[in-house]
């Protein structure tokens, strides 16, 4: 007895299915689980494979033709049997067999070695007229057959690359090429060196540095008259982080060999931008410094590094570093840490916000700090610990002088 193929439903909502290919003809022996036929409803496509071993007897459904769910598409038994019209069409175990074998369930995963380029007709034609290789097409339909969008995704890539070489014939593109070299290429080596061995975590937090402000501002023009510096708001940060760190010595050191090396005295990196990169002169014995004597050296060594003047000792050793990128009206970023280090605060760009003190609502200047730390040598509470501290000594500046 012919066992029958029929049109699965391929979804809930499917009324009709169409056989867009048909890979075996009438008269051609198949084995169970070869591919005979594609069929497609709407975007939804597959390909039916044979449910037993035998040969095609007939084909039932030309190709392009469209039918119900449930109707038999081909009949596969013995070589020059006929086919009983009034064979039932859901009793019989071949029939059960055919239907378990087009199922739309996932089945396991047969080699089947592809002896030509499977492509539906409607695809084929689309192919021809617009002068494509078929076989240059990649298949995103099942087992790899070409569907009618992938011509014309092939279609629409041709005529984008024609319009290429075109404008390409007209006016080649120049591009710049600039090897990495010198400092860039130190700095590559560092960044990368520092990703790969540190885990590192950053945090943020928001200062009101109102009050600092108002005090950098009385204490300009003394410091001007008396000691021939500036004051700025960076080296109020930088006297209040060389606090911290004093208060919070684990964030004051480097993690090596497995151990936790903290170091006794402070040295404070605060970057430089140049235009061929950053450098990271460092102020030694930060600690020992009182707040003109640390603002003198932050400029002194800041001048340097735009001559190109500094020494390499005047660059390396530093234990914590700063980088301020408040001036280019940055907020909040991702500093990474120097190799050797197990913090470094990035700056932002202090903002002007009205904020309730008491019950009144007052216009305030917010600084934004991001403190990038090494999840191996302390967790997020201590490295909170330390910028809390660097908060309360910018909030509460008197306390830097006490």
């Amino acid at each position: 007895m012919a066992t029958k193929v029929i049109m699965p439903k391929l979804g809930l909502s499917m009324k009709e299915g169409t056989v867009s290919i048909w890979s075996k003809q009438e008269g051609d022996e198949v084995k169970k689980g070869e591919p005979i036929a594609d069929i497609n409803s709407e975007k939804l496509e597959k390909e039916i494979e044979a449910p037993v071993d035998g040969t095609i007897i007939k084909i039932s459904v030309p190709e392009g033709h469209g039918v119900p769910p449930g109707t038999v598409i081909c009949y596969i038994g013995e070589k020059g049997e006929a086919v009983a019209e009034d064979q039932p069409t859901a009793s019989s175990n071949a029939e059960v067999a055919a239907t378990t074998a087009i199922d739309v369930s996932p089945q396991p995963k047969k080699i089947v070695v592809k002896t030509n380029v499977k492509i539906s007709p409607v695809a084929k034609k689309m192919a021809e007229s617009a002068g494509l290789d078929i076989a240059s097409i990649k298949g995103t339909g099942p087992k790899g057959r070409i569907t009618k969008e992938d011509v014309e995704k092939a279609i629409d890539t041709q005529s984008a690359s024609c319009q290429v070489n075109e404008e390409s014939n007209k006016e080649r593109e120049q591009v710049e090429i600039i090897p990495i070299s010198g400092m860039r290429k130190v700095i590559a080596q560092r960044m990368q060196a520092s990703l790969q061995n540190a885990a590192q975590l950053t945090i943020n937090m928001k200062v009101d540095v109102t009050d600092l402000i108002i005090l950098q501002k009385q204490m300009t023009d003394v410091a001007e008259k008396q000691h021939d510096t500036k004051l700025t708001v960076t080296d109020f940060i930088a006297r209040s982080v060389v606090l911290a760190l004093h208060e919070h010595k684990q964030m004051n050191s480097k993690l090596s060999n497995n151990e936790i090396h903290v170091y006794s005295r402070i040295h404070l990196g605060m970057a430089v931008a140049l235009d061929k990169g950053l450098v990271v002169p460092v102020i030694r014995h930060a600690q020992t410094l009182s707040l003109i004597e640390l603002s003198k050296r932050i400029k002194e060594l800041a001048t340097r590094s735009r001559e190109g003047t500094l020494s390499t000792d005047e660059m390396s050793g530093s234990t914590f570093t700063i980088t301020n990128l408040g001036a280019l009206g940055i907020d909040h970023f991702t500093p990474i840490l120097n190799v050797g280090e197990t913090g470094i605060l990035g700056v932002g760009a202090i903002e002007e916000v009205a904020k309730f003190v008491g019950d009144d609502i007052q216009r305030r200047r917010i600084l934004p700090l991001s403190l990038t730390f090494d999840h191996q040598i302390l967790d997020g509470t201590p490295a909170a610990e330390f910028l809390l501290t660097v908060r309360r000594n910018l909030e509460e500046p008197t306390r830097m002088f006490l």
